[in-house]
C-alpha cells in the first residue's frame, strides 16, 4: 500500500511539473501609461570614480510595459551628447514613483561631461520626459598626450 501511494505521489508531482507554466505566473500586466512622466527628484550623481559614474533620478511611475530602461545621453560637448548608457528596470505598478540608476563606464579621469536623463519602454517607446543638461566632472588627473 505504501509503495502504491509513493508511486502515485511521484507520478502526480512529475505531471504537475511537466504541465505547469511557471512563466505565466511571472508576467506582469501592462498598466495604462502615465499621462505625463515627470522627474520628481534629481538627476544627481550617486557615485563617481575616475572611470565610472552612477546617475540616479526619480520619476512618477511611467506605467506602460513593466520592462523599462533608464537612459542617459552624455558627452564632452553640451550640444552633442552622442554617447548613450541605459540600464534595465522592472516597474512596480503598485508604486507611485520609480527610481532609475544608470552606470556610465569608461569615462576619462578629470574630464567635464554633460548629460541628460530620460526613460523608455523595452520596445523603445520614449516616456516623453528628459532632464535639462547637467554637468559632471570626473575625479582624477586628466590624461595628457604621450602618456
Amino acid at each position: 500500500m505504501n509503495r502504491l501511494l509513493l508511486k502515485l505521489a511521484v507520478t502526480t508531482a512529475v505531471i504537475c511539473l511537466l504541465t505547469s507554466n511557471p512563466m505565466a505566473a511571472q508576467v506582469s500586466p501592462t498598466t495604462p501609461r502615465a499621462a505625463r512622466v515627470q522627474i520628481t527628484k534629481g538627476p544627481e550623481i550617486e557615485m563617481t570614480k575616475e572611470f565610472l559614474t552612477i546617475i540616479r533620478w526619480t520619476t512618477n511611475n511611467p506605467r506602460g510595459s513593466p520592462e523599462h530602461y533608464g537612459v542617459v545621453h552624455y558627452g564632452t560637448d553640451p550640444k552633442n551628447l552622442s554617447e548613450t548608457a541605459k540600464s534595465p528596470i522592472r516597474l512596480n505598478p503598485d508604486h507611485a514613483s520609480t527610481v532609475f540608476r544608470v552606470r556610465l563606464d569608461n569615462l576619462k579621469p578629470g574630464t567635464v561631461y554633460y548629460y541628460t536623463v530620460g526613460s523608455m519602454e523595452a520596445n523603445g517607446t520614449d516616456d516623453g520626459m528628459k532632464s535639462t543638461v547637467k554637468r559632471l566632472t570626473t575625479p582624477g588627473e586628466p590624461q595628457r598626450a604621450g602618456r
